[in-house]
């Protein structure tokens, strides 16, 4: 028998970078152009909005708040009496949109982009041959006082992303590589030693969160599906989510609610076009480790 698998939120457009902060779930809706959050008990509210497509959650040391601001290539950062501006510029870095991000214990942040335009490549060349052509993208590494580097090239897609509770792992899926892409993290924030901590094709990792046992689960956007992948790539869980699932995390009081974001599409026009996203819970069985 599968879990019990509830709608917690409707009304979505399409919905990225779920954190769990402070007894809600934080999330991004693209279209919406708004930072929302969400109770376990359903009570969906607007944080804030932004005049971009937010995407990449996280928090600093003090309280204040990051934000990938997609299309402008930027890391915002929202102070807790609500003040604006602009942490980062990645517009030197990234080649396309700005997308996932992870901020680590001392306000260090990791943030992926496309690399190229997807939604133009999938409909002139199909996804087949992206899949096995594609421009590469560089990982940017944002230090606490904003300043930016490049901390991993050559990358296929980097997305979701998780910090191990020992602050040495960095674990980075790569949607177009089909694996998640693990790094020794220095004492200074650079990044060594890739290499894959497991490969995941047929499926691909959009967002991850990592849980106690070690294991990771990633929302495939290739089908409805979140799954539970083991260090080496057996899957150990598959949850239907009647959509696409574009992001995952682990959160709760317990930390063992499974949120899952789910969308018809991640083809941008047609996104935007009505808001048919959702946010699903489940109870599983590990709870959430590490950062975020």
């Amino acid at each position: 028998m599968g879990r019990a698998i509830r709608v917690l939120a409707t009304g979505i457009y399409f919905g990225e970078g779920p954190r769990w902060h402070q007894g809600r779930l934080w999330f991004s809706d693209f279209y919406a152009h708004a930072v929302k959050s969400v109770s376990l008990a359903g009570d969906l509210r607007v944080e804030f909005g932004i005049d971009d497509q937010p995407s990449g959650l996280g928090w600093m040391p003090d309280g204040s708040m990051l934000v990938v601001s997609m299309t402008k290539r930027r890391v915002l950062r929202r102070s807790v009496d609500g003040r604006m501006v602009v942490h980062a510029d990645l517009g030197g870095i990234a080649t396309w949109h700005c997308n996932d991000m992870v901020v680590d214990a001392t306000g260090r942040a990791y943030v992926g982009n496309f690399g190229f335009d997807i939604d133009a490549e999938f409909a002139s060349r199909g996804a087949e041959s992206v899949m096995a052509n594609h421009a590469t993208a560089r990982l940017a590494c944002i230090s606490p006082a904003g300043d930016v580097c490049v901390s991993a090239a050559d990358m296929h897609f980097p997305n979701g992303s998780v910090i191990t509770p020992d602050g040495k792992l960095l674990i980075v899926g790569e949607t177009l590589n089909g694996a998640l892409t693990a790094f020794d993290i220095g004492a200074d924030g650079t990044l060594g030693n890739r290499r894959i901590w497991a490969a995941t094709w047929p499926r691909v990792p959009d967002g991850i969160t990592l849980d106690t046992d070690g294991n990771i689960w990633i929302a495939n956007p290739l089908a409805p599906e979140c799954a539970l992948i083991a260090p080496g790539g057996a899957v150990l869980e598959v949850i239907d989510t009647g959509q696409p699932c574009y992001a995952c995390m682990l959160g709760g009081d317990d930390g063992r609610t499974l949120f899952m974001l789910t969308a018809q599409t991640s083809i941008a026009h047609e996104a935007a076009a009505a808001p048919q996203g959702l946010l699903l819970a489940a109870e599983v069985d590990s709870p959430r480790a590490g950062r975020p």
